[in-house]
């Protein structure tokens, strides 16, 4: 697995680099927003780990900013925040995971790898934070699980369980590029921003049994 890290904190950049190599886990890193928008375009990675405070841009700016450029590659947000708005807007702007600096490393290598794989992964400590975001927001929309169709339903459960588009294709028989437009037309009927909003929206609602 390849991890590109942005942080401006040399010594917490430093150690978690120290971690990841300890498993294993092929690590770069840069030490400020610029550096990694210069770099990111052209390397090859698995997973991006993107601070959330830093001083001269935000990681929801760089976040905005590398979905701009169309960059596939997951984005993991790394913080110490447990502010619902942060993990709101990270979702909001296609993060695929929100961890915490002080989780157990363990934990994290294990999150780092679900991610690889297509999975989306919040912290532990923030799952009461993601349940109230998405309550909240659900009940200002109130989108209609029933309007989607037969396979979109079958493809929201599959969301729901973490699968990435290419195990979903396998599952239903189907191709990668109808993942996609399926998933595409799930968020517009039920007017989501992302695959993790989906994903609980489905479970919380218990929709998929």
């Amino acid at each position: 697995m390849k991890l590109y890290i942005i942080d401006d904190h040399a010594l917490f950049r430093n150690g978690l680099i120290s971690l990841l190599e300890s498993r294993q886990i092929s690590a770069q890193a840069a030490s400020s927003p610029e550096q990694g928008l210069l770099e990111i375009p052209n390397l090859s990675l698995d997973v991006i780990l993107l601070d959330l405070r830093m001083p001269t841009m935000s990681g929801v700016e760089v976040l905005k900013s590398l979905k701009s450029k169309n960059i596939q590659t997951p984005i993991v947000m790394l913080t110490t925040s447990t502010e619902e708005n942060d993990l709101r807007n990270c979702l909001k702007h296609g993060a695929q995971g929100y961890l915490l600096k002080d989780m157990d490393p363990d934990e994290l290598v294990d999150a780092l790898n679900e991610v690889s794989k297509g999975s989306i992964v919040v912290a532990q400590d923030m799952t009461h934070v993601l349940a109230k975001v998405l309550r909240n927001e659900l009940t200002d929309s109130e989108p209609s699980f029933d309007s989607l169709t037969n396979r979109e339903k079958e493809v929201s459960c599959q969301v729901a369980i973490g699968h990435s588009n290419k195990v979903i294709a396998r599952e239903l028989g189907i191709s990668d590029g109808t993942v996609k437009l399926h998933v595409k037309s799930i968020l517009k009927k039920l007017s989501l921003s992302s695959r993790v909003e989906v994903a609980v929206m489905v479970t919380e609602k218990g929709y998929c049994k």
